[in-house]
């Protein structure tokens, strides 16, 4: 597969790029260096988009895909766009916190549109979509992009298709124990929820249970659950019934320094600064 033109940023030194390509998918791992307004524009006759967005909060902006209407929506987090083939992806955004996520130009021979992941019947043109098992796919995806091999017998494998490099991952969390977790963070979040209680919940060592969670979710426990309790704060700012430091012990931190470091760490502000932004 060759795509000679990906999605086009301008000014294009906004983001930087780790890429991979296999025989039916080139993923993109694409980050923001500047709190800069950009354009962006793609378009191929030959393969879709599936945009996973990690991080996206915007101060403004639109986004546009062919056939549907314009979205103006200021977050997107952890959600999934899909542009197929021939139709036009573009707009522009004034970011809030640097953006990241992958692109993936799939070729529509691609062993991911197989009958056994049903994906025409899970997506048609569309923005901010969530579907849990295209989202752990284009993770994983991600993750080979980070951890490329070099070992030419690994990459001639990989290319064979895209199935063989999913199943290759290994030592992840079931789909059970993924859904058991999510649910049990997200009704736990102003606890403290260790290591191992959730270890214990997915009947691992904390140890084994560390590696298989970042293999499943890309990052370390203690990470997502940061960017769990960020998201909530995120929720209750714009609700304005609750005070910053209210809003701080309600999603599980014990100060509103803390609460404040974590907070600007993850979305590149203060919860003060972010809730003025959205007045």
């Amino acid at each position: 597969m060759r795509i000679l033109k990906g999605v086009a940023f301008t000014p294009p030194s906004v983001f930087r790029h780790q890429t991979a390509e296999w025989s039916a998918v080139r993923a993109d791992n694409f980050e923001g260096v500047r709190h800069e307004i950009f354009d962006y524009v793609f378009k191929a006759t030959s393969h879709h988009l599936l945009l996973a967005s990690e991080r996206a909060d915007w101060y403004d902006g639109q986004t546009l895909v062919d056939g549907l209407p314009t979205s103006h929506a200021r977050a997107s987090n952890q959600k999934l766009t899909f542009v197929p083939a021939g139709a036009r992806f573009y707009g522009w955004r004034k970011p809030r916190a640097l953006p990241r996520g992958t692109f993936l130009y799939i070729d529509p021979r691609s062993s991911l549109l197989q009958p056994e992941l049903r994906f025409a019947e899970r997506i048609s043109a569309t923005l901010a979509l969530f579907d849990r098992d295209l989202w752990e796919t284009a993770l994983k995806l991600k993750a080979q992009v980070e951890n490329s091999p070099q070992n030419p017998y690994e990459l001639m494998r990989m290319n064979e298709s895209v199935s063989p490099l999913v199943s290759r991952i290994r030592g992840g969390l079931p789909n059970w124990q993924q859904k058991r977790l999510t649910q049990y963070v997200d009704e736990h979040l102003a606890e403290d929820i260790s290591l191992s209680s959730l270890a214990e919940l997915a009947q691992l060592s904390p140890y084994h249970f560390s590696r298989a969670f970042k293999q499943s979710f890309s990052v370390p426990p203690h990470r997502y659950i940061t960017s769990r309790r960020i998201e909530r704060a995120k929720s209750l700012l714009a609700q304005r019934k609750l005070s910053v430091t209210e809003i701080g012990l309600d999603v599980g931190f014990s100060e509103t320094s803390s609460f404040t470091s974590a907070f600007h760490k993850v979305t590149g502000e203060t919860p003060t600064d972010y809730r003025r932004s959205l007045a």
